[in-house]
């Protein structure tokens, strides 16, 4: 995994660089759709497969991001996260919990039918406090799977208020998601 992370890395602070040397103004509306379009695709890449999930890892590829947000005039001089919250962004690890939330999304509602059929486990009941259908948490002997992204799902599913978990679409859902993630610490 950390190697993975580290080829990530190192091929999004490629294309930051060039982007770099190759565009005069450091103005936000021309650094951000750039580094939105050409290096952060490269952070989140399959991530529901290989998220990382050791510290070390994480702040390797959350190093590419402060260092693209750094390149914004007027911003430079702020913390990491004043510059995420100036700039509407969310840090790398809300954006892959973000990411595996709507991919759970899709699955439970169907987009996936044949390949997620049996992939989560619903608990449905009709008590007035709760959300109605919740995913249960599998047991495994190994610890090895509690890094799975059924696992990690099951967790952050949890979190989540009412009227995301029950929107009727996923454009709804991300919206719901969106702003549920940015009440979070």
């Amino acid at each position: 995994m950390s190697r993975q992370c580290a080829l990530a890395a190192q091929k999004a602070n490629r294309i930051l660089g060039c982007i770099k040397r190759s565009v005069p103004s450091r103005a936000r509306e021309g650094i951000l759709p750039l580094y939105s379009t050409l290096v952060r695709p490269h952070l989140e890449y399959c991530v529901q497969l290989w998220s990382p999930q050791q510290k070390k890892d994480m702040d390797v590829l959350e190093g590419v991001q402060r260092r693209a947000t750094k390149m914004i005039r007027m911003l430079e001089y702020l913390s990491y996260e004043d510059r995420l919250r100036e700039l509407g962004l969310f840090n790398l690890e809300k954006r892959r919990l973000q990411g595996d939330l709507i991919a759970a999304f899709q699955y439970l509602k169907g987009a996936y039918r044949k390949d997620g059929e049996g992939l989560f486990t619903r608990v449905c009941s009709d008590r007035t406090r709760g959300k109605g259908c919740k995913l249960k948490k599998g047991r495994f002997r190994l610890d090895i799977r509690k890094k799975f992204f059924t696992l990690r799902v099951v967790k952050q599913w949890k979190t989540l208020p009412r009227e995301a978990v029950a929107a009727p679409s996923l454009a709804v859902f991300k919206a719901r998601l969106d702003g549920a993630l940015s009440n979070l610490v």
